[in-house]
């Protein structure tokens, strides 16, 4: 069973530079989504949002510093970890980016491999489980490289779906996640599944998780979608 791959926002206007970026990031394992402007950044954000965003500073229509600053301020987007690219090297720069909410800030020229080593840090710390690390939430643990779960130390039986589904949930614990945003990062982006189908799979994972008694962990938001804890 495979887990859905990373995926990475790149924001750069410099065709040559974006197309070195996007191959380096695809061989390291992350799904891709490029723009070549602010304005198609924030529109790509808002109809998937990534698990990171690789940005440029200097920028056609938006700056990367704006779109940085608009996704920081709104609740469903700032916990997106954002690495700043630029050419400025002065403090009062790197401050101004980092006080604007990026996450990283790395100065033009660089090294393609200092960023990806940058990048997959970033990554480890939005989604342990692709470090194969052992998930924990309450009296249920995961362990995303033996792929078994456990709920007050008794094995748990999930079917594939369910598995990536609790990894899904247990990695942001207490975020509401949509219908459709579990749809595309459990089942991905080019399946076409319907929305009940989500539900579905939500009734099994509770049923597997409850087996052997405790309360139900997963939250039902309504009209919202569903969450851990």
């Amino acid at each position: 069973m495979t887990m859905a791959q990373p995926t990475v926002l790149l924001v750069e206007d410099e065709p040559a530079q974006r197309a070195v970026l996007a191959y380096n990031l695809e061989a390291e394992g992350f799904d891709v989504t490029q723009a070549d402007n602010g304005e198609d950044a924030m529109m790509l954000v808002d109809e998937a949002a990534p698990d990171i965003i690789i940005l440029d500073w200097m920028m056609p229509k938006l700056s990367g510093i704006e779109v940085c600053r608009r996704l920081k301020l709104s609740p469903v987007t700032r916990s997106i970890p954002i690495i700043m690219l630029s050419a400025r090297a002065e403090e009062v720069d790197r401050i101004r980016g980092l006080e604007t909410g990026a996450d990283d800030y790395v100065i033009k020229p660089y090294s393609v491999l200092e960023l990806m080593a940058r990048a997959r840090a970033q990554l480890r710390r939005v989604r342990p489980s692709t470090a194969g690390v052992v998930l924990e939430h309450g009296d249920i643990r995961l362990d995303t490289e033996s792929h078994r779960v456990y709920r007050a130390d008794k094995v748990l039986k999930l079917g594939p779906t369910e598995f990536k589904l609790l990894v899904t949930l247990m990695e942001r614990p207490g975020r509401v996640f949509s219908r459709d945003q579990l749809l595309d990062l459990v089942w991905g982006r080019d399946i076409y599944v319907d929305t009940r189908t989500v539900d579905v799979h939500v009734g099994r994972l509770r049923k597997s998780l409850m087996l052997f008694g405790g309360d139900d962990p997963v939250r039902t938001v309504r009209g919202a979608g569903y969450a851990l804890g």
